[in-house]
């Protein structure tokens, strides 16, 4: 490919200053150039653009020229320090496909990023760019409105997600391939996979999970171009609930590398294969008698106060003597206060008396 250099005066279709060009591939490059906006002069051929390494910060309404880059379908703005995508910031791009905001420490990501009418983006990467909660709102509301119904490849590995925002992916009936990998998912029982028809590849690989509910469950085996999953190097817990789990393990091959599956907790069964599981290794076949625990309890209860109650009668039989002379003081003190507020009141009741008692005071 021929590498258009760089001249002081842009003619059509040449290269911008600090980027690498190549009318041949349709491909401009502008890596690590410190750049802190995307070039105003890009050539109208470009078809994958790689604007990398900078130090955009902000990616503004009207970033990319409109009806300039018609034929722009792949655009990687990775690694960038990208910390806000505006709306309309990516709304003049007719051809685009695949996008990478991949490594930026996003804090905003605006839902209307691009424009009203959605895109027909098909691939999008967002690898480590999640690690603010509001960036994740914000982009399962994105999704949700529909804005992004052609997408078949979704990215969110690496962002440290914990949960995911309800219905996240009920409008992309499209998708075919979703990464939530090497995150610190510990359920997923807000997560609908319904609609997902399309859907061949799916990655929970490297996160907390401790079991799969029988919901979560039901919605895999009803999704009819499911081929893979990834399960691998997860926290899984042994006990009870995990049976839905391990009798559905036994049964599909949709999961790769299920022989590797092993328990975490709790200790008795660490390391042990989920497949090697039977009912006895759990203990589960006696059922749980709710009522009898709480009868139980109550019980427990029951002979804590009781115990309590008679500490406390000991107590009060072994300072007999000195409780009795208390309550004697206690008597004779409000005795005391008693003759005299009598005493009062019978001086303000009598003249005389009262009389009296001011020619004493004199």
């Amino acid at each position: 490919p021929v590498l258009l250099g760089c001249g002081s005066a842009q003619q059509p279709g040449s290269c911008p200053p600090l980027c690498e060009c190549s009318e041949a591939a349709r491909t401009v490059k502008c890596v690590n150039r410190n750049l802190t906006a995307v070039p105003p002069d890009l050539p109208s051929y470009v078809r994958n653009l790689f604007i990398t390494g900078n130090r955009l910060a902000r990616l503004p309404a009207g970033a990319f020229p409109a009806q300039r880059l018609p034929d722009l379908s792949a655009l990687n703005l990775s690694g960038n320090h990208l910390r806000a995508v505006e709306a309309g910031a990516l709304a003049a791009l007719p051809a685009l496909r695949q996008l990478d905001l991949s490594g930026n420490p996003l804090v905003s990501l605006s839902p209307q990023a691009f424009g009203e009418g959605g895109s027909p983006l098909e691939e999008l990467a967002l690898r480590g760019a999640l690690r603010d909660h509001g960036v994740l709102l914000s982009l399962a509301a994105m999704l949700q409105s529909g804005a992004l119904r052609n997408l078949s490849r979704l990215e969110l590995a690496d962002n440290g997600l914990l949960l995911l925002p309800a219905g996240m992916f009920t409008a992309l009936p499209a998708l075919r391939q979703l990464d939530l990998s090497n995150n610190s998912l510990v359920g997923l029982r807000n997560v609908s996979f319904q609609g997902l028809g399309q859907l061949q590849s799916l990655n929970l690989s490297d996160n907390s999970l401790g079991v799969l509910r029988n919901g979560t469950l039901a919605q895999l085996r009803g999704l009819p171009a499911l081929r893979r999953i990834g399960l691998g190097r997860n926290a899984w817990v042994c006990d009870c609930a995990i049976e839905d789990l391990v009798a559905w393990l036994k049964e599909t091959d949709q999961v790769e590398g299920k022989e590797a599956l092993t328990c975490a907790y709790p200790d008795k069964m660490l390391g042990k294969a989920l497949l090697k599981i039977n009912g006895s290794d759990l203990n589960c076949s006696v059922p749980v008698d709710l009522p009898s625990q709480l009868q139980t309890s109550y019980v427990f209860l029951g002979i804590v106060l009781a115990l309590i109650g008679a500490i406390f009668l000991l107590v009060l039989y072994l300072n007999r003597k000195g409780i009795k002379k208390w309550m004697h003081n206690i008597r004779d003190a409000c005795r005391d206060h008693m003759e005299g507020y009598h005493y009062r009141y019978e001086i303000n009741a009598d003249p005389r008396l009262t009389n009296l008692s001011s020619n004493s005071d004199v």
